[in-house]
């Protein structure tokens, strides 16, 4: 099977179940070609291959037993290393944590594990999660143009995942640290509701912030994937009690102009304010093809506490980073980069009433956009203000000032609200590179967002590859 490494990760995993493919099979040809691709692409920090195709041996006797087969069984997916793994070293993208090995996996790793994932290895991302990778660090570059940003802080799981290096990979967001990846290397993101899946091991950028979620290449593995990570875990008092529902079913069988009933809600303003015009286009194009599927379109306004948020990420996700660094941070300082140390600065520059402002301004933008979304079942909107940006520009911004507050427009709001947001991709530019926007909804509106999203990826005809 020669085009076995862009099958998507449900339809692998299908083959594996019903005999036609082994794990062993699978891993050991995702390693031949990450041996092929991996010294140019860069998106892992290590490939852990010997324990990778141990894992997917020990699968393929399970299956031969007759043992029930998790919803992930025998694929090899890609993890974030600042999620720590058992016995191998979690970095996090820093220079201080470089020999830290956890004696513990974290939540999400052991939800894949159990779901019968083959962890095939850790992929790189900025420093601490933040701003840019770690002067020490090759970063690593998108399959789609090597000249322009991956996004991240998710780059390396980004890259895996589009060069077909991976099935698929588990991200973090603070800021839009799933989104500008996969908007950036035309992959599916789901950030989810806050505390729909464990944070417990995942080394923290800003625990108020955080969120963890996959990133694939279509819907329904981004479906599989969610279906894996969520649930309580008494070991992370802010993930939800909330029964998980089968969002993996929900896609079965949906039919593709499905979408009658469901109303979207758009702030022109908001879309289209200081926003490249082939990205506000894009909004544009997939309201056409939502209107063709049955959904019905209606103008809102963003709450106007927003831009509060947008212009103080800075500060809240600078204080609880400052935090999380304390043991490393000041006494190391020369072992950080500029964009991390600058973020810590700020945390330990602002005053409480700073932060508590925030808060303030968090409370009710989070009633505001409930409200709204009283009125609309989900709310779409860019990702980015542009297309991803040549790599010269964004590293140069990245490393003088941190992320820059217009960055963030799309994304920082509902990392404060906790509500939930899927990216899709959506085509391509003039120019070659990708094309996506968001959708986010209702607070645990998951199946809702990833039917509108299934929807939509089947009238566009499915995902579209690299040539590698």
């Amino acid at each position: 099977m020669t085009d076995l490494h862009y099958r998507s990760l449900s339809d692998v995993c299908r083959r594996i179940k019903s005999g036609e493919l082994s794990a062993r099979q699978v891993t050991q040809a995702m390693l031949t070609r990450i041996d092929r691709l991996e010294p140019e692409l860069g998106a892992y920090t290590r490939v852990t291959a010997e324990q990778a195709l141990s894992d997917a041996e020990r699968l393929d006797g399970e299956r031969a037993s007759g043992k029930p087969l998790g919803l992930l069984h025998g694929v090899p997916v890609a993890v974030k290393d600042l999620f720590f793994t058992r016995g191998v070293v979690t970095a996090s993208g820093t220079r201080v944590m470089a020999d830290f090995t956890p004696d513990e996996d974290a939540t999400a790793v052991v939800r894949l594990k159990s779901a019968g994932a083959v962890i095939i290895g850790k992929t790189k991302l900025w420093e601490g999660a933040f701003g840019v990778h770690h002067p020490d660090v090759r970063a690593p570059l998108n399959p789609w143009s090597s000249r322009h940003w991956t996004g991240g802080s998710s780059s390396g799981s980004a890259v895996a995942t589009a060069a077909g290096l991976a099935f698929g990979a588990l991200g973090s967001d603070t800021g839009g640290s799933i989104r500008f990846p996969c908007a950036s290397c035309a992959l599916v993101g789901i950030k989810p509701t806050y505390g729909r899946v464990s944070r417990y091991g995942a080394f923290p950028l800003a625990e108020t912030l955080d969120h963890v979620g996959p990133m694939t290449r279509s819907v329904e593995d981004a479906a599989r994937m969610l279906q894996v990570l969520a649930g309580p875990d008494p070991k992370d008092p802010t993930a939800l009690s909330d029964s998980v529902p089968n969002y993996a079913a929900s896609l079965s069988g949906r039919r593709a102009d499905g979408l009658a009933g469901l109303t979207i809600g758009v702030d022109w303003a908001y879309v289209s304010s200081g926003v490249e015009e082939t990205v506000v286009n894009t909004v544009r194009e997939a309201l056409a093809v939502f209107r063709e599927l049955g959904a019905a379109v209606r103008e809102v306004a963003m709450p106007r506490s927003a831009a509060a948020l947008i212009d103080g990420w800075s500060i809240t996700c600078g204080v609880e980073c400052a935090r999380n660094h304390a043991p490393f941070y000041p006494g190391r300082r020369l072992d950080y980069g500029l964009a991390l140390a600058s973020l810590i600065e700020i945390g330990r520059a602002a005053s409480t009433a700073d932060y508590e402002a925030l808060e303030a301004v968090r409370r009710a933008f989070r009633s505001e956009f409930d409200h709204l979304l009283e009125t609309v079942d989900v709310l779409i909107t860019p990702c980015m203000p542009g297309l991803p940006p040549a790599l010269a520009a964004i590293e140069s911004s990245a490393a003088s000032d941190g992320q820059g507050a217009s960055f963030l427009t799309f994304t920082a709001p509902f990392n404060y609200s906790g509500h939930p947001a899927i990216v899709l991709p959506a085509g391509f530019a003039a120019s070659g590179l990708p094309c996506a926007f968001q959708l986010v909804g209702r607070r645990l509106a998951e199946p809702t967002l990833l039917q509108a999203g299934f929807a939509y990826e089947q009238a566009q005809g499915g995902a579209t590859h690299p040539d590698l």
